[in-house]
C-alpha cells in the first residue's frame, strides 16, 4: 500500500520534470536500467549465510566500501556482503571492483512499492548505509521487516545538519529509524544526537577513508597513461582530480605556461564543457596525444589514480565551488603535495585534521596561481607536506574492521555490539 511520502515524491517528480527530464536526455542518463529503478532488478537466491546489504550511492562511496567488503569476509566468512548502488557510474565501478567477491545490484527509487520489491528480491539480514543515505520508505519497510539498519562511516555536514534542522520533527522520526549510526568523529556524533538519535545508538568509529589510502610511490598504469596522452615527463604536471564546472577555466588560467595541467571531471556530463574551458586540450577518450601541448582532459572513468601517479602537484576538485570537495587522502598517500580550496564540507573532519597537521595547503581562487607556483618551486616544502600527511594517514587507519564487526553482529542478531 502506498505511503503518504509517495505522493510527495510523485508531486516533486512531476513538477521537476521540465528540469530533470531534459537533463537526463542530454546526459544520456535516460538510458538507465528503469526496471531495476522500480524494484524489478536481480533476485538473489538465499545462500544460507547472513546477508549484509551495503548501500553505496556513487563512485566515491563504492570505493570506500571496497575494503569493508574484504573486512566482512575476513572477519566472518559466513557473512555474505551485497553492494547496492544508485548511479550508473557507481554501478559500473562496483561491477568492476567486486567481481568475484560479492553480488552487485542496483538500488531503486525510494517509492514504497519499489522498496518492497527490492527487499523481497535481496532479502538482507542487515543494511549498512554508507556515509548518510537515509530514505523514508527504506527505513519504514526495514523496520516493518525487523531488518536492522546502520549508517556506516557516518557523517552529517554542517550544511546537511542545517537543512534537517528546518524539518526537525520529520528528521527526528527519520533518524529514529536507524538501529545504529557508526560515525566518523564526535562532531558528527553531536549532530546525529541533535536529530533525535539516542546516544546509545551512536558509535564513534573513525573514518574508513583513511583505510582506503594505499601508501605507495608507484601506481599501476601511470606510465602507460602518460605515454598514451603524450604527457612530457620533463615538465611539471598539475593534476586536478574530481573537478566541477567553473573550476576548469579557473585552473586553466591559474597554471602558467611551461607547466602541464590535467583535469579529471567528477561526472561524465561535465566532460564536453571542460574541454571547451581547457582550450586545445588533449582528450583521453579520443586517443589523442599531446605532442607538446600543456592541457589534458581525463574524460574517462577509473583512471584518476593513475593520473595522480604522474602528478608533481594535485589540486583537489569541487573545493573551489560550492559542492563540498572531493577526496584528498588518496593523492597524499601517493606522495603528492595537495592544494585544496575553501569548500571542504564533504570532508569536514578529515580536512580539519590534515590542515592542522600541515599536511596540505588551502587557498582561495585568487591565491591559487601563487600557491601552485610556490609549491612547484619549493620541493623541500612539498616533501614535508607529504611526510606529515602520510604519517597522519597511518595513525588514523583501522576503522574498517570496526565497521565490519558491527555489521556482522547486526546480521546475526546481536545489536548490542
Amino acid at each position: 500500500m502506498p505511503r503518504p511520502i509517495d505522493a510527495l515524491y510523485l508531486a516533486a517528480a512531476t513538477l521537476g520534470s521540465p528540469v530533470w527530464l531534459p537533463r537526463m536526455i542530454r546526459t544520456g542518463k535516460i538510458h538507465t536500467d528503469w526496471r531495476a529503478r522500480f524494484g524489478h532488478g536481480e533476485t538473489l537466491p538465499r545462500s544460507g549465510r547472513p546477508r549484509v546489504l551495503l548501500h553505496a550511492v556513487s563512485v566515491g562511496e563504492v570505493n570506500a566500501t571496497d575494503l569493508l567488503v574484504d573486512a566482512l569476509l575476513q572477519n566472518d566468512p559466513a557473512i555474505e556482503p551485497v553492494v547496492a548502488t544508485t548511479t550508473d557510474t557507481g554501478f559500473a565501478r562496483a561491477r568492476s571492483l567486486f567481481e568475484g567477491r560479492c553480488a552487485v545490484v542496483r538500488y531503486p527509487f525510494d517509492g514504497s512499492t519499489a522498496i518492497r520489491r527490492f527487499l523481497d528480491r535481496i532479502r538482507p539480514d542487515a543494511i549498512g548505509l554508507v556515509e548518510l543515505e537515509i530514505w523514508p520508505n527504506l527505513l519504514a519497510e526495514a523496520r516493518r521487516r525487523s531488518i536492522p539498519v546502520a549508517v556506516v562511516n557516518g557523517r552529517l555536514s554542517a550544511r546537511s545538519h542545517r537543512r534537517y534542522g528546518r524539518i526537525r520533527p520529520v528528521a527526528r522520526r527519520l533518524f529514529g529509524g536507524l538501529t545504529i549510526a557508526a560515525v566518523q568523529d564526535e562532531t558528527y556524533a553531536d549532530r546525529f544526537r541533535s536529530m533525535g538519535l539516542a546516544p546509545d545508538r551512536i558509535r564513534v568509529t573513525g573514518s574508513m577513508k583513511w583505510d582506503t589510502a594505499r601508501i605507495t610511490d608507484t601506481v599501476e598504469g601511470a606510465a602507460e597513461l602518460g605515454t598514451a596522452m603524450g604527457i612530457d615527463p620533463t615538465k611539471p604536471l598539475v593534476v586536478a582530480g574530481s573537478t566541477a564546472p567553473e573550476e576548469h577555466r579557473l585552473l586553466h588560467e591559474a597554471v602558467p605556461a611551461g607547466i602541464q595541467l590535467l583535469c579529471a571531471p567528477r561526472k561524465p556530463e561535465w566532460f564536453d564543457a571542460a574541454a571547451r574551458d581547457l582550450e586545445g586540450c588533449v582528450r583521453r577518450s579520443r586517443g589523442e596525444r599531446g605532442d607538446g601541448g600543456e592541457r589534458f582532459l581525463l574524460d574517462t572513468i577509473g583512471e584518476l589514480r593513475a593520473a595522480y601517479g604522474l602528478a608533481h602537484l594535485v589540486v583537489v576538485g569541487r573545493t573551489f565551488v560550492d559542492l563540498g570537495g572531493s577526496d584528498m587522502i588518496e593523492p597524499i598517500a601517493l606522495g603528492k603535495p595537495v592544494v585544496v580550496g575553501p569548500d571542504l564540507a564533504n570532508f569536514e573532519a578529515i580536512a580539519d585534521e590534515l590542515l592542522a597537521a600541515e599536511a596540505m595547503v588551502q587557498c582561495d581562487r585568487a591565491g591559487l596561481p601563487e600557491t601552485i607556483q610556490s609549491l612547484l618551486e619549493d620541493p623541500g616544502r612539498a616533501e614535508r607536506l607529504v611526510d606529515r600527511g602520510r604519517a597522519h594517514i597511518r595513525a588514523r587507519q583501522g576503522a574498517t574492521i570496526t565497521h565490519a564487526e558491527l555489521l556482522a553482529h547486526l546480521a546475526v542478531g546481536d545489536p548490542a555490539r
